[in-house]
């Protein structure tokens, strides 16, 4: 992702619109887009200020708190899929996430369920590694 603007570039563009120029005439002066001068005046008049929002940053983890608590708690009942949990966070608690939120959740506090192998599955294995005589 680029740099914003330059402030400078901003209020002078405001400015010019501010004093008469059109939004398509200011955009061509300083060689922007149309569509960039109306958010800059947009801006401007809705906030007084054309400066750049935040750009980047930590987004916060949508699983925590008593979420968090639910959640590693349901995993000791040790029957769950991750898309089940996702499904049940939405249901039971209203907390709407997603598969890949469960998985990071899950691999970050290291927990992990692995289902036993059926007898059939086993007979397979016992099948495929037994040494050929």
């Amino acid at each position: 992702m680029g740099r914003p603007y330059s402030k400078d570039l901003r209020e002078r563009v405001a400015i010019a619109v501010g004093d008469g120029l059109s939004r398509r005439q200011a955009a061509a002066r300083y060689r922007v887009a149309i569509s960039t001068v109306i958010d800059w005046v947009t801006r401007f008049r809705e906030m007084g200020s054309v400066a750049p929002g935040k750009i980047g940053g930590h987004k916060p983890k949508t699983i925590s708190g008593v979420h968090c608590a639910w959640l590693i708690a349901r995993y000791q009942e040790k029957d769950f899929t991750l898309m089940g949990l996702a499904a049940e966070l939405l249901e039971e608690r209203g907390l709407k996430v997603d598969y890949r939120s469960v998985w990071n959740f899950v691999h970050e506090e290291g927990l992990s369920y692995k289902k036993a192998l059926s007898s059939a599955n086993d007979r397979r294995r016992d099948r495929r590694y037994r040494p050929a005589s």
